[in-house]
Order: structure tokens, then sequence, then C-alpha cells
């Protein structure tokens, strides 16, 4: 339930993006809600939980995870403007797939043949969305490249997904997520400031302000750190399958409160996205080096 929570909090994030996105552009909106998301996190994450010094064989994995975190906040940015939204929304579909090839690859979780066959299913459901929505899907020209571009955030992520599972052995899920927004706002302060000095800060109404703080409180500060909680109870592969919830829930929400359409494409697709859910339900998967998990959030 929790990580349907998190689901929501990033589906309602798409819209409330948009009013910002109209009045600050995408890079220096993406740093600022960084930037929030990185002070709340260390004025409230540093008083919950207990706190440990970092080990210096933790500091490689907590490097990788924030790289990957970082590399999809650079990639998708840059290539969510230049693809269609279907092509968006199918390449950012198939984390669970990555999540499962990087966790073969390094050797770190034995994936159950139910988490498989979930991983399609809800695959399935989010092409049926797509195909619902009449959202087009294009890989003529730049839609190649911002395809190509979220294909590599999509990966990214599914590296800061995995990666960020292991320190939870040590480490509570407020300490990790505040370390991992400290190091990529860092990064992704350097590369957005030539965009961030250009903005007329001052021009900026309130609903634009109001988007960057609740894209930066909820989604990213909240969001991420009760994913990072999620994966070390699931195991990375099966919470992955819950980055397939947001399209659902923003869907629900065009439609009770935007007057936009939602037909039976949408309505099977989000049923079957659910199944793929379903079919994982119970699944623990067990570290191929073992790891056990906080039970502290």
């Amino acid at each position: 339930m929790i990580l349907a929570f998190v689901a929501l909090l990033w589906g309602i994030n798409p819209p409330a993006m948009k009013i910002g996105l109209l009045y600050v552009d995408p890079m220096a909106y993406n740093a600022t809600r960084m930037l929030v998301a990185l002070v709340i996190g260390w004025v409230v994450l540093k008083r919950m939980g207990n706190w440990h010094p970092l080990r210096r064989e933790d500091w490689k994995v907590l490097l990788i995870s924030s790289l990957g975190f970082f590399f999809f906040q650079i990639f998708f940015t840059a290539g969510v403007q230049i693809t269609t939204a279907g092509n968006a929304s199918l390449i950012l579909g198939c984390l669970p797939v990555s999540v499962a090839i990087i966790n073969h690859f390094h050797r770190l979780e034995r994936i159950h043949s139910a988490a498989i066959i979930g991983i399609f299913v809800s695959l399935t459901g989010v092409a049926i969305m797509v195909a619902g929505t009449g959202k087009e899907i294009s890989l003529t020209g730049e839609h190649l490249i911002g395809a190509i571009m979220l294909l590599a955030a999509q990966m990214s992520y599914g590296y800061y997904t995995v990666f960020s599972k292991r320190l939870l052995s040590t480490y509570s899920a407020y300490q990790v997520t505040a370390y991992i927004l400290l190091y990529s706002t860092i990064l992704f302060l350097l590369v957005s400031l030539p965009s961030m000095l250009k903005m007329d800060w001052q021009s900026v109404p309130w609903p634009g302000w109001a988007s960057i703080f609740y894209s930066g409180l909820f989604p990213l500060c909240l969001g991420n750190c009760l994913w990072i909680w999620g994966t070390g109870i699931l195991g990375s592969t099966t919470a992955s399958l819950y980055n397939n919830l947001p399209p659902v829930f923003a869907v629900t929400i065009g439609y009770l409160f935007l007057g936009e359409s939602f037909g039976w494409l949408q309505f099977t697709g989000a049923a079957t996205i659910f199944a793929g859910l379903y079919i994982t339900k119970g699944i623990r998967v067990k570290p191929v080096r073992e790891v056990i998990p906080s039970k502290e959030l």
C-alpha cells in the first residue's frame, strides 16, 4: 500500500509540473525542486531514525546510486522534451525489465518466475493504456534521440533503485535518501547553473512556486524515501512494478478533474497493470548476496 501511495504522488506530479513549467525553464525547474527536496530532506530526515557513519566499502555503492539518480534527472529532462508522450510512457514502463537485468548482471537478487510474468503483464497494461489515450509512438527524427535519452534515463533509475537497496542492510531509508539527494542535487545544480542564472525568478507567480514546492517535497523527497524503503521490503524487481502505476493515477486524475477521456482501453490497461502487481503479491526476493533490509524506515 505504501508503494501504491508513492505511485499516487508520482501520478499527480506530471500535471503539477506542467503548471510550473509554464513559468520556469525545465532545467532550472528541476534544479530548484531538487534543492527543495534536499533542504527539506536534510532538515526532516536528519531528525528521523538512527544515522550511522558511512563505511568505506559503502561509498562506491552510494556513488553509483547517486549517479543513477542524477543521470535520470538529466536524461529525463532532456528526452521528454523531444519525443512523444507515448514513447515516454512505454520506455519508462520498462523499468522493471531494466531492474531485473541489472540484478541478474550484478548477481544481487534471484528473480522469481512470478516476477517475470508480472513484469510482462504490467508492461502489456502500459502499452494498452498508451493505445487508449491515443498518444503517438514515433522513432523518427528527434523522437528517436529523445527515446534513446529516456531509455538511458530509465536504465539510470534502475541503477539508483537497485544500488540504493543494497545500503539498507546498514542504513535507514531516511539516511540513504538524504545522502542520494545531497550528491545528485549538487551535480545537477552545477549542470543547470547557466539556466538558473538566466531565469527572472521574481516574475514567477505563486502557482509556479507552488508547483516547485509540491514536486520537491512530495514526489521527490517523500516519494523517493518511501520508494527506497519499499525496495528493501519487496526487493527492487518487485517494487519496480509499482513504477507503472503513476500513469493509471494520472489518467484517473485527468478524468475526474480535468475532463479528459477514460475509455475502455484505459480501463483495460489499468486492470492489466494491477493484474501484474497481483501476480507478484507476496513475493519476497532473497538476494544472491545475503542482504538483510533494515526494518527501520
